[in-house]
């Protein structure tokens, strides 16, 4: 008999409703790239340290809904190639015009990643097969990410990132991915330089999901987090994966939200190139 662990225990606080909206406001805007004048997709929004979040569509466009007693805060926008940018949920509300300019950040020169003498091909993370526990994405919340912390102690070249799947309900799958170096307490920075994101449809989902990320260049070293986020609104369903109880994964229910642990950790691995 198969169980589905509503995990991320997060699942059980309460989510806020567009059909019940008293005492809140719901909140629209548009990110646009300063320098271009173009939307940007799927930028994270939200009240930091507060789960209050979502992520704006392929055309730039968000929808929020904020509590009453969070209308004095401000927004947090960040991107994947951009700068941060903050906004005052009340200077948002009463402005004629919803937009919000991000300015791209300068382009570094890409670094030459040499290889050491010697390193070895390793797998880091959680392996997990066993599909009678599943665990993962149970709630369809824009900007819900889920992911596990690694470490390694000389630098670590990623070739793939594996994921070990028990069920999909979606037609098409569709996260963005990212890795993070640093720990909970004192916090994880986001060292991808360009957005990845993968689409892989229902028919073609196996057992095992192997991604190759060898041309983004990540070399992590020390304690990291990889981690999968809902980017797109996929409709009714779930991704989830055999967990090990061994283990903890590490997770944050909206955009700008506070990571937490979970009891389980989710089936999700690296293949890299560690230096000996």
């Amino acid at each position: 008999m198969k169980m589905k662990l509503e995990f991320l225990l997060l699942g059980l606080i309460s989510i806020f409703s567009f059909s019940n909206i008293s005492g809140q406001k719901i909140v629209t805007g548009k990110i646009i790239n300063r320098e271009t004048n173009e939307p940007v997709e799927y930028v994270n929004i939200g009240i930091q340290g507060k789960e209050t979040g979502t992520v704006s569509d392929n055309q730039g466009n968000f929808q929020l809904l904020i509590a009453d007693k969070n209308l004095n805060d401000t927004l947090t926008v960040s991107c994947i190639g951009f700068n941060i940018a903050k906004v005052g949920i009340s200077k948002l509300i009463n402005a004629d015009h919803k937009n919000i300019l991000l300015t791209e950040k300068a382009i570094d020169l890409k670094e030459i990643l040499v290889k050491p003498k010697k390193y070895k091909t390793r797998i880091l993370g959680i392996t997990a097969k066993n599909k009678k526990i599943l665990g993962g994405f149970t709630e369809n919340k824009l900007g819900y990410e889920l992911g596990v912390a690694m470490s390694a102690k000389n630098s670590a070249y990623i070739r793939k990132i594996n994921l070990n799947i028990a069920s999909c309900e979606y037609d098409t799958v569709f996260y963005r991915l990212n890795v993070y170096e640093g720990t909970l307490k004192h916090g994880f920075e986001n060292i991808m330089r360009e957005p990845f994101y993968f689409k892989i449809p229902k028919s073609q989902i196996k057992d095992k999901i192997s991604i190759d990320v060898q041309k983004l260049n990540l070399v992590v070293r020390g304690n990291f987090l990889v981690t999968l986020e809902y980017v797109k609104d996929l409709g009714k369903g779930g991704l989830y994966f055999p967990i090990s109880v061994f283990n903890k994964s590490y997770a944050r229910k909206t955009s700008q939200g506070e990571w937490k642990t979970t009891p389980v950790g989710i089936s999700l691995n690296i293949e890299a190139d560690v230096e000996q």
